[in-house]
């Protein structure tokens, strides 16, 4: 791996990793940002206090086109916009299809309620024995440390958290969490989320990830988080050197497009994995964005050269306003088709449905057995060939 000048006096990022055949590229800063130090736009602090919030701002990093000026307008009071500079630097200027853009400018499809979605899609307030713990699964809760996220990107299936200060978790609230996870026994594993579970201080979550570590039957954790995709400033070393203590942990998150594969995501994912902590991706398969199975493909291979397992392929989820993000279930069984054989297993998600109501997920498969009876199956491989596997 190839490395070169750096940048940074904290986030030390390259201008440019090379694996293979691949060059991961460093940010631009873009037009609004060309004369911010280097030192302000790699603290993580200085890119949350100065997210791009107001069309005004957003009109100063793109051209804004009419359709994303009248969602803003309209959606405001629905779903605040916040985007980071790190994140904004990656759109395109020009162009409103942009993946970047779909992402976390808002748009007009925003403003409809589809058929069949909820405010709570996965019911999981119905599963919250306390306020901040969902109990779902019979050996794992989620556990929501804060409401907060760098970037409110507009598939988000917590709408109606994210980005409202009122639904904040509070001290007490957390207590409560810890509590109910002390006093139940069969909870092996906490995933520890939001918003965005990183928007807390270094301290407290040395205080979370703590406080769970010295409950005997707490086994593993895992932090759900955004932050290698939209803040990757966030991943410091005294970061890494907090979550090593807490090991075994676990590292989920949530890359979409190729176009987010940059230098700073691979320098901010070597940081979390040299220090031992896997890392699994869990994509949203969205219309107009990854609903290619060529550019899954690309991002895959990417992620792995990034030390970075594609876990899940996520159908977009019931979520009010995000119907136009919504692809058919053929869809993410025709990308999982294209990938199975085509490219090496460790680049096939899986492709689930969280199912609505609070099912929980559901993988889904191309239909590969052409015959099931007694005495043999017959399957078909990736080049739709026929094989007999004799039961008898």
């Amino acid at each position: 791996m190839e490395k070169k000048k750096k940048l940074g006096p904290q986030f030390h990022v390259e201008n440019e990793y090379s694996v293979g055949r691949h060059s991961f590229k460093a940010y631009k800063k873009g037009r609004f940002w060309k004369d911010v130090p280097n030192e302000n736009w790699n603290s993580w602090i200085w890119q949350q206090q100065n997210r791009v919030r107001t069309l005004e701002r957003l009109r100063e990093v793109i051209d804004v086109s009419p359709e994303e000026e009248q969602a803003y307008e309209k959606s405001s009071e629905l779903f605040n916009m916040a985007i980071t500079p790190y994140y904004a630097a990656l759109m395109d200027v020009k162009d409103n299809t942009c993946p970047i853009r779909l992402q976390s400018v808002p748009q007009l499809g925003e403003l409809e309620v589809g058929v069949g979605e909820m405010e709570d899609p996965l019911a999981e307030e119905r599963d919250m024995p306390v306020p901040g713990i969902t109990h779902r699964y019979p050996d794992r809760v989620l556990f929501y440390t804060t409401h907060h996220c760098p970037v409110y990107c507009r598939h988000c299936t917590r709408k109606r958290k994210v980005s409202d200060p009122s639904s904040a978790s509070q001290k007490k609230q957390l207590e409560a969490g810890l509590e109910y996870i002390r006093k139940t026994p069969s909870i092996r594993d906490v995933v520890i989320s939001g918003g965005d579970p990183l928007s807390n201080s270094d301290e407290r979550l040395d205080y979370i990830m703590g406080s769970l570590r010295k409950i005997p039957h707490v086994e593993i954790f895992r932090l759900g988080t955004r932050n290698l995709v939209t803040l990757p400033q966030r991943i410091t070393d005294d970061f890494v050197r907090m979550i090593k203590k807490h090991a075994p942990l676990y590292v989920h998150t949530h890359f979409n497009h190729s176009a987010e594969c940059t230098a700073e995501a691979f320098e901010a994912c070597l940081k979390i994995s040299e220090a031992g902590i896997p890392i699994n991706n869990q994509m949203v398969l969205m219309k107009g964005i990854n609903d290619d199975p060529d550019e899954v493909k690309l991002c895959n291979h990417l992620l792995l050269m990034m030390r970075v397992r594609p876990y899940y392929l996520f159908q977009c989820d019931m979520s009010q306003g995000i119907s136009h993000f919504r692809t058919p279930i053929e869809t993410g069984i025709n990308i999982i088709e294209k990938l199975r054989g085509h490219t090496s297993g460790m680049a096939v998600p899986h492709f689930v449905v969280d199912a609505p109501g609070g099912g929980g997920k559901i993988p889904l498969l191309p239909d590969y057995v052409v015959e099931d009876n007694p005495n043999e199956l017959v399957l078909r491989n990736y080049k739709k060939k026929n094989y007999s596997y004799k039961l008898k």
